[in-house]
């Protein structure tokens, strides 16, 4: 495995079927199985923690980033469910209560089944209503689990996912003089010595904690500070230790029925968890953010002050904006919201396949249209990381998806996770192909990510397909995005900002990768594709400021020049079907016009003809010896 690592400084169920049941799965296809030990596999000399670990280093595998900083693991979640006394008395008494709470949901389900109303719609949003409230009534950790089953069409039934959508984080707050209590003890002196002011109430509660608007007294700068909530950590240990129990025992139930390993997505929903209930890691994650935007205008993302925060506090910038809540606001504040919308799409896709390092939870809530139109994001608990690998891989899908290559999208999908290595792909790329076509339509404007979330949805039930914790968020944040888009401008379409940013990217960047995936679009099939070159150009030219390609063509100079295939190929483009295609070139070149910096690239081409010509008499000495 090919291992990115990570400083420390950032480091079927009877009844109505919530789940899907094999039964609705027309076909699903031989895949080689993940290197997860079921349990009922497992060698009786193998010991417990053994079987714990499993799927656990399967899901570091998947993730193919290595954290330093590790909070979760199976073997640290067993130790502290078990590090008191009376550990197994209150292990049972919570178990016992999420029996008796999720026994009556789902004996519910089993009557209606016997009733005949399982799949009637009211009787269905009825269940999903009450699921909803169990989760919500469980505490964090269902509220947490059930926000995750929103965005896993692999596990659940859309309905249910619809409802589960719904499911607010906002519970009661607890006792200020406990909140104070656990802040001055993090920050190891009086709270009047570090803040002139404090609200005497909570801004916001959350199921983890709860936010204070407070002034330094150092700077007279407002600051918000979240204080997690007394008594959670343990809360959570303690079913993540009952929830693994439980995937344990149903782990060859549910890759039979639900074609997943459920260990491994207790796994991930634990990691996840555990970033989240730790405020350093959130600190860390606000840090990379603000290094990540420092130059760019139009994002703002608050400073965070690690000396006030600790493991249970968290003290950053207060913002003021209005929030995505209030889309009437935003529209009546002024600003220009088509513009506001096009940085807010960049934004998100700069986080995915620049960065690697995207926020989880862009919810309305948490994100700010600034007085100066700035874009502002804030609650970094839920933050996941593509690995440059994974990155490389979405933008192949790309490529493959503007190609109409759909056996390569297939196998981006078993690079990427949601397919077991040895699947054979070829009947899910015609699936594919009918998905992509079927979204794209006539035009951009013809996509959006809600109809290929729900078509791809029905594919999830058809084949061996698992989605994995860190793409769930990835769809999760870009039909959040697009929601909030659209009740910002009902006239939005996605693919219309987003392929110019793709398009620029695939131009400008001067990552040695991109460059061979800007080859990969313009040629296929070993043919030079005239039209979709324009295109491309033309989409890369669309949204605010210029377009310099002068990089681009000063490296297509130089790999024209060291490369006889490349070379050739041009050559046969310019020539093909017998013919000159000046028509073509000189389209190229209007589209061009004024993007390129003259000056700068003849210099910068002057410059590099001492290596060029020595790299150029390499090759053509190795060719003579080879020859």
């Amino acid at each position: 495995m090919q291992c990115h690592c990570r400083l420390p400084s950032r480091h079927s169920l009877h009844g109505q079927r919530v789940f899907q049941p094999v039964s609705q799965r027309p076909r699903r296809l031989k895949a080689a199985r993940p290197q997860a030990v079921a349990v009922s596999q497992v060698p009786t000399s193998l010991s417990t923690s053994r079987v714990w670990e499993a799927a656990y280093e399967q899901l570091q595998m998947e993730k193919g980033v290595c954290n330093l900083i590790q909070k979760y693991t199976p073997e640290a979640v067993r130790e502290r469910a078990l590090s008191s006394p009376d550990s197994t008395f209150q292990i049972l008494s919570r178990a016992g209560t999420m029996t008796t709470v999720m026994g009556r949901f789902f004996l519910g389900l089993v009557w209606d089944r016997v009733t005949g109303q399982a799949d009637t719609p009211g009787r269905v949003q009825y269940r999903a209503a009450q699921l909803r409230e169990a989760l919500t009534w469980l505490g964090p950790s269902f509220v947490k689990a059930g926000q995750v089953l929103a965005s896993r069409p692999d596990i659940v039934r859309e309905d249910y996912m619809n409802e589960l959508c719904t499911l607010q984080d906002d519970v009661p707050s607890f006792p200020d003089d406990q909140a104070f209590g656990i802040l001055q003890e993090e920050l190891g002196r009086p709270i009047a010595e570090v803040f002139s002011s404090i609200s005497e109430r909570p801004i916001a509660a959350a199921s983890l904690g709860q936010v204070y608007k407070a002034v330094l007294r150092e700077t007279g700068q407002e600051v918000a500070v979240k204080v997690q909530r007394p008594g959670v950590e343990p809360i959570i240990f303690r079913d993540l230790f009952i929830f693994r129990a439980l995937a344990r025992l149903v782990n060859s139930t549910s890759k039979k029925k639900l074609g997943c390993n459920a260990q491994l997505i207790v796994d991930e929903f634990g990691e996840k968890l555990l970033e989240e209930l730790d405020y350093l890691q959130e600190a860390r994650n606000i840090q990379d953010f603000y290094r990540n935007f420092s130059n760019d205008p139009k994002v703002k993302i608050p400073w965070v002050r690690r000396d006030l925060s600790g493991p249970r506090v968290l003290t950053m910038e207060w913002i003021d904006g209005i929030r995505c809540t209030d889309p009437a606001a935003i529209r009546a504040s002024g600003m220009d919201v088509a513009e506001f919308i096009r940085c807010g799409v960049v934004t998100g896709l700069r986080q995915l396949l620049e960065f690697g390092l995207f926020h989880g939870d862009p919810h309305p809530g948490n994100i700010f249209a600034m007085p100066d139109g700035r874009i502002a994001y804030v609650d970094f608990g839920n933050v996941a990381e593509l690995s440059q690998t994974n990155k490389q891989t979405l933008i192949d899908a790309i490529v493959h998806a503007v190609n109409e290559d759909y056996e390569g999208m297939a196998e981006d999908f078993i690079k990427l996770g949601f397919l077991a290595p040895g699947t054979d792909v070829t009947p899910i790329a015609p699936a594919l192909q009918e998905i992509w076509q079927d979204s794209m339509g006539r035009s951009l404007a013809d996509f959006n990510f809600r109809t290929v979330t729900s078509k791809f949805n029905d594919l999830v039930y058809q084949y061996p397909i698992r989605i994995p914790e860190r793409y769930s968020l990835v769809i999760r944040a870009l039909l959040t995005q697009e929601g909030i888009c659209l009740t910002l401008s009902p006239e939005f379409h996605f693919l219309e900002v987003a392929y110019p940013y793709v398009a620029r990217r695939l131009l400008t960047a001067e990552d040695p990768i991109l460059r061979e995936r800007l080859f990969q679009v313009l040629f296929q099939n070993g043919k030079f594709q005239w039209k979709r070159a324009e295109k491309l150009l033309g989409l890369a030219k669309e949204g605010s400021g210029g377009l310099d390609i002068t990089s681009t063509v000063r490296d297509a100079v130089k790999v024209v020049l060291l490369d006889d295939k490349l070379r050739m190929q041009l050559v046969n483009a310019f020539t093909e079907d017998n013919k000159l295609h000046v028509a073509e070139v000189r389209s190229i070149l209007n589209e061009v016009q004024g993007e390129i910096n003259t000056q700068q690239l003849v210099r910068q081409t002057l410059g590099d003809l001492p290596a060029l010509s020595r790299q150029f008499m390499l090759s053509w000495s190795d060719k003579i010896l080879s020859s």
